[in-house]
């Protein structure tokens, strides 16, 4: 027997688990069940008053390898798109997808008949269900899931599934995502208390907790000393400005679709801001600029509110609000190139701190078709530019992908790719070369002949989103962070009641040397209170006892470790400090 691409398994995969749908659920409606990455899905819309849980998946797994056991056939048949309302009678989203492809100037469509389950589908697939490896599938999961992505259409009820060749490669990949799903930042950042979400407040608007606070003001304060270090000024702008600052800027007419509806004051419409460079832009042109200032740093960790489809909210990663770490470089011309090797400089030595190693460069273009109207319209300066940047990046020998359709509207970009737990590829950082917004807001510099002269632009962000970042950390790390990144670097844990006074002196003496201490003065056993530090993934745990208190030494327990050590203060004191960034640690 031929050996089938693992898109037909998965596809016909697909149609399968649809026939059992079918069968258990009659009445069901079907939406698409397309292959994907590791598997398949398929959406249904289930008759009033039937719901599937995660219970049910297994009744579906045994249908299905019933009907692979029967040795079905996949029948195609081409029909007239005509025919299709006599096909799917009842099918209301199947006539629908009918209905759009008949717009679209199609006279045909293809249908595959699996028993008595039929579908309006392009294929391939095999041509019998006994060529599908009835042990290497496992329907995973249930999500909602809008048709067609809209939130003003229905919600669909979205089954799961992993399939792969064979047996070995399921295995594998379930052990795979069970490891992910133990690092999923979602679940320790409840896990460890660092942030929580409330219907109340809002999808997409997590709620830092104390804890999660820490993480996110120690990554503020080494990126601004960083920063400053390396010649950047800090302002502070609005979140908010009247809808004429993006009109001028070309938010409006690019970017609307992504920003939240204006608000009406006094008659005049501001909007939440999606970005931060017109407001520095306006700092900019405040006064004039002599040659000789450039380049100037402007950088801000600015508060950004960008509209996101529900469905692709997520935790940290995906949210409504967001601060970003970001910067705008005004500089001559003839600065580009070393601003830009600057730029990538200091993403890469944030990347070593933070011990990001997997991760990959995308050059992002524009689309010369832009028929969308995405670009900022100048084909002349969009090739220019893009030449430019593609010379700076290959003269820095960096490896990258490049990538059409991906740029920002008014220029390229470099972009920093990184993968989370669960394979989703996210932008975590970006360097922008834009030859847009110079000329919409007539910023201008006085060269050595006293003439006014065009700036050019670099938009970056150092650190990314902190949010975004604080996620790839959680998950990197599990939860067990550096010592200099965790929120509690040492839980004390006085054995009993008589030496608690002890232990919170302690405390308080560390504190004092900038050490982030917890004390656990509950009733609790010592071996419980250990047990608890563990879970909470604390970097050391100070165990106080009698022996403590009359050596005035500490019994230092590290993470991972089910031994104690001894150790005098000021040298825990100094063992922790010297693992901060430029410690060299």
């Amino acid at each position: 027997m031929e050996k089938q691409p693992i898109e037909n398994i998965r596809h016909s995969l697909a149609h399968v688990m649809a026939a059992a749908v079918q069968d258990l659920y009659p009445g069901v409606k079907f939406g698409m069940g397309p292959a994907i990455d590791n598997g398949f899905y398929y959406d249904f819309d289930l008759p009033e008053g039937r719901k599937i849980v995660p219970e049910d998946l297994a009744a579906i797994e045994n249908k299905m390898r019933e009907i692979l056991a029967s040795g079905a056939s996949f029948e195609r048949e081409d029909i007239q798109i005509g025919q299709a309302e006599k096909v799917f009678n009842g099918q209301k989203y199947k006539l629908e997808i009918a209905a759009d492809l008949k717009a679209g100037g199609e006279e045909k469509v293809s249908i595959y008949r699996t028993g008595e389950f039929v579908d309006l589908c392009k294929g391939p697939h095999v041509v019998s269900a006994k060529e599908l490896p009835a042990d290497a599938f496992k329907l995973t999961k249930i999500a909602g899931a809008y048709w067609k992505g809209s939130e003003k259409n229905a919600m669909l009820t979205r089954i799961y599934a992993a399939a792969f060749a064979n047996k070995k490669e399921l295995e594998e990949y379930l052990k795979q995502q069970e490891e992910a799903e133990k690092r999923d930042h979602r679940k320790l950042g409840k896990e460890l208390d660092l942030f929580v979400t409330s219907d109340l407040v809002g999808k997409g608007l997590p709620l830092l907790t104390p804890k999660g606070s820490i993480i996110r003001q120690i990554l503020e304060r080494f990126i601004v000393d960083e920063e400053t270090r390396r010649g950047y000024s800090r302002t502070y702008t609005p979140d908010l400005a009247k809808v004429d600052l993006y009109k001028k800027s070309g938010h409006w007419d690019h970017y609307k679709e992504n920003m939240y509806p204006p608000i009406t004051v006094d008659g005049e419409d501001y909007v939440l801001r999606p970005m931060c460079c017109p407001h520095q832009f306006m700092i900019y042109n405040s006064r004039p600029h002599s040659y000789r200032e450039l380049p100037i740093r402007y950088a801000e960790i600015a508060k950004l509110y960008r509209k996101e489809q529900s469905g692709e909210l997520s935790g940290l990663i995906r949210v409504m609000s967001f601060s970003l770490v970001d910067a705008h470089i005004v500089c001559r011309p003839d600065q580009v190139e070393e601003e830009f090797a600057r730029v990538i400089d200091l993403i890469q030595y944030v990347m070593k701190t933070l011990g990001i190693k997997d991760y990959w460069y995308r050059f992002s273009k524009w689309d010369p078709a832009n028929k969308e109207g995405k670009y900022v319209n100048d084909p002349a300066a969009w090739e220019k530019t893009e030449a430019s940047m593609k010379k700076i990046i290959d003269s820095m020998k960096l490896e990258y992908i490049e990538a059409e359709n991906e740029a920002a509207f008014y220029g390229p970009k470099l972009d920093v790719q990184l993968r989370n737990v669960n394979g989703k590829e996210d932008t975590a950082f970006t360097v922008q070369i834009d030859f847009s917004m110079p000329n919409s807001f007539d910023m201008t510099y006085i060269d050595q002949e006293g003439k006014a002269q065009r700036p050019m632009v670099i938009h970056r962000s150092s650190i990314g989103c902190i949010e975004r970042t604080m996620a790839f950390l959680i998950e990197q790390y599990a939860g067990a962070f550096p010592v200099w990144l965790s929120p509690v670097q040492a839980k004390i844990l006085p054995v009993s009641e008589k030496h608690g006074e002890y232990a919170r002196k302690l405390a308080e003496e560390l504190m004092r040397q900038d050490v982030r201490v917890e004390l656990d003065d509950s009733n609790e056993t010592v071996g419980n209170k250990i047990r608890k530090a563990v879970a909470e993934k604390s970097p050391y745990v100070l165990v106080i006892g009698d022996k403590e208190i009359e050596s005035g030494k500490l019994s230092v327990r590290d993470r991972g470790s089910r031994d104690t050590r001894e150790i005098g203060k000021e040298e825990f004191v100094k063992e922790i400090k010297d693992q901060f960034p430029g410690k060299g640690a």
